[in-house]
């Protein structure tokens, strides 16, 4: 056990944005992309939705996250210990 837990901390930090196909209230096809985690950013979200949509575009219909802490919030100028929620639904053009 000792020797995979530095393999799965390693997993639950790398940067990897997931896709799901989500249908809106108009019956809409898009994509909730979820990009949560320390490693993330929301760029890796308008990568993933670029990426998912082939080159096409893309409309973002929503976004949800943790808000970023001020500068003066922060810990030596970086934000520790907040797992970071981000997720965007976003409809192919």
């Amino acid at each position: 056990m000792n020797k995979f837990l530095p393999l799965i901390a390693a997993l639950a930090l790398s940067g990897c944005a997931t896709s799901e196909t989500t249908y809106l209230n108009n019956g809409e096809q898009g994509l909730a992309i979820d990009c949560s985690g320390e490693a993330n950013s929301w760029a890796t979200c308008y990568e993933k939705a670029d990426a998912s949509c082939a080159g096409t575009g893309y409309r973002i219909v929503g976004t949800d996250g943790t808000p970023s802490l001020k500068e003066s919030d922060k810990t030596l100028g970086v934000d520790v210990g907040n797992f970071k929620n981000r997720s965007v639904v976003v409809v192919c053009k």
